[in-house]
């Protein structure tokens, strides 16, 4: 249908309707714009939707302290709950109490110390020291004697050492640690923190990363024997876990080794010290003899509760190194 055709049907219609017969006169895209019609930097431009990360709205450090406020009185109501007010003064003095009773036995256990620059102490004798060398071998069964005062001679210091990389972690992840389901709903989010992918990084990281393992398998099987132990050797695998996420991705290395695994691996590796430490404790606080072979000193299987403990060491530091990594760079395992 022509356009005189539709406008004879208009006129028929609405007999006052006025059509316009005149044809549209094309122009020209400066002409239109030079006349103010049309913009041609901006019109045709298509804009790209920004992500809802970057238009949101991040709350002020006031409006977020008067949220804070509405849930404290609205909610918990703490102005009129007995039981909050209660537990609140309970809380404060006996926070007071304990460090009263802490600093006191402190300095009731400062005062039975032995003065300074007394010869009769074990700090200026070479009782302890000479006990270290002479029996050494003999009551440790290792031929690194560094690592039989370590473990053996200082165990219970040893354990407390562990026990602080322990709860060091605990309190990082309680700080940083986001949930898994957000991890997983956020991909955009989360997939910033992935390395790009790097020739050059990921061929390295084939060659090196299994050299480094077993390297550090090595240096903690070998703690008695030779220089190393649980916490070389656990520090070498850990850097070694840094390089191949670095290389790879936590994609990839999640494979293998994810929170899952990570608490097995770390809390099994706590409770089996604790285990064998509090019953070599135990037995030699008592005067008892212990059922922890010696082994023959020089052979890969001796050193009595060395070789366990180093392996349990090895597995906490390696697992410390490698969470401390993987909470402050993306918030997960």
């Amino acid at each position: 249908m022509t356009q005189d055709e539709i406008n004879e049907m208009l006129k028929a219609k609405e007999p006052n309707t006025v059509v316009n017969d005149e044809k549209p006169v094309k122009k020209s895209g400066f002409k239109s714009w030079y006349e103010g019609e049309n913009d041609i930097l901006y019109s045709n431009l298509k804009m790209k939707r920004a992500y809802e990360d970057h238009i949101k709205k991040e709350p002020t450090l006031k409006e977020h302290e008067i949220e804070v406020a509405k849930v404290r009185y609205d909610v918990f109501d703490v102005r009129k709950n007995t039981e909050l007010k209660a537990f609140n003064w309970v809380y404060k003095v006996s926070a007071v109490l304990f460090c009263v009773a802490l600093a006191l036995a402190l300095v009731f256990t400062v005062s039975y110390l032995p003065p300074v620059g007394d010869p009769g102490t074990p700090a200026n004798s070479s009782i302890v020291e000479q006990r270290y060398i002479e029996n050494g071998l003999t009551e440790t069964g290792a031929v690194n004697i560094v690592s039989g005062i370590i473990l053996t001679y200082r165990a219970f210091d040893t354990f407390g050492e562990t026990n602080v990389l322990f709860i060091a972690t605990c309190c990082v992840m309680c700080m940083l640690l986001i949930d898994e389901k957000i991890l997983k709903a956020h991909k955009d989010t989360d997939s910033k923190y992935e390395t790009k992918r790097d020739d050059i990084l990921m061929m390295t990281a084939k060659v090196l990363c299994p050299i480094i393992f077993i390297f550090g398998i090595y240096v903690i099987l070998n703690g008695q024997l030779s220089p190393g132990g649980g916490f070389s050797g656990g520090a070498i695998m850990g850097a070694g876990m840094i390089l191949f996420v670095s290389a790879f991705g936590f994609t990839k290395t999640q494979r293998f080794f994810d929170e899952t695994v990570y608490k097995i691996a770390k809390i099994t590796a706590l409770c089996m010290y604790g285990l064998i430490g509090s019953y070599f404790y135990l037995t030699g606080a008592n005067g008892i003899n212990n059922h922890i072979p010696l082994g023959i000193p020089g052979h890969i299987l001796s050193g009595g509760i060395i070789l366990p403990i180093d392996i349990a060491v090895g597995i906490e530091v390696a697992c410390t190194m490698y969470a401390f990594y993987a909470l402050f760079r993306r918030g997960g395992l």
